[in-house]
């Protein structure tokens, strides 16, 4: 049985439509199902939420930025139930105090300006390049209005009080593939390189003229990197 789902955990303020390039090139081999990261305000708790909304069967999972926090959690949760993991642009470390102080500063401007919130967000999640593509910018605003201010509030108190994933790193023993833009400015390089060093016999892919949203933003490149990551898992 090669035809697993893949479990797909998308960021802050994104939903299905930020792998909507990987659901049409896995279309007929892995079927895409995007967990819904927006009911919970810890990292933990989003998890078990994710965890139950998951295929029955075993399942891929990769996850990209908070979606890869979650990815991390569940892998500490319920190893047993993934056969490979993705970890897209994301960071096993904890936040940092100003990354903490930044968090808190957007959500008190998103109660009163949340498209202010979306605006400031936008040229850091995207390469200069896409920042201005209006189809890229279009999908970005259009998710976080979708997901929301109250959501977003939830969101940000999750990222702000994850734990420090380095430790458990070691213990993943599935095909891992750690995956990031190469002008990720939200989680640049060196924290995938420590990511793909901790974790045993993991692939790291670096994607050119990409930021942070690198399933949106270089869509054919993540794209066959997942389906080559699938490919190579035998269950």
């Amino acid at each position: 049985m090669n035809n697993f789902p893949l479990y797909a955990v998308p960021g802050l303020l994104d939903d299905e439509r930020l792998w909507q390039h990987q659901t049409a090139f896995l279309a007929g081999r892995h079927p895409l199902i995007t967990a819904d990261i927006s009911g919970h305000d810890s990292i933990a708790a989003l998890a078990t939420a994710a965890l139950a909304q998951a295929p029955a069967a075993r399942f891929a999972l990769a996850g990209l930025s908070m979606g890869g926090y979650v990815a991390m959690e569940i892998m500490r949760q319920a190893p047993e139930r993934v056969v490979a993991l993705a970890l897209l642009d994301t960071n096993s470390r904890p936040d940092s105090a100003l990354a903490i102080e930044s968090r808190k500063n957007l959500m008190t401007l998103a109660k009163t300006d949340f498209q202010a919130v979306i605006d400031s967000l936008t040229p850091r999640l995207l390469h200069p390049d896409h920042v201005a593509d209006p189809a890229i910018v279009k999908v970005v605003v259009d998710m976080a209005h979708s997901v929301g201010a109250a959501a977003f509030e939830r969101q940000q108190k999750a990222i702000m009080g994850r734990i420090d994933s380095r430790a458990s790193l070691s213990r993943i023993q599935c095909p891992t593939l750690v995956l990031c833009g190469r002008e990720d400015l939200l989680t640049p390089l060196e924290l995938h390189e420590e990511m793909a060093a901790a974790i045993p016999d993991a692939r790291l892919v670096v994607v050119e003229h990409c930021g942070h949203l690198s399933a949106l933003e270089q869509p054919q490149q993540v794209s066959a990197a997942l389906a080559a990551w699938l490919a190579a898992v035998r269950i």
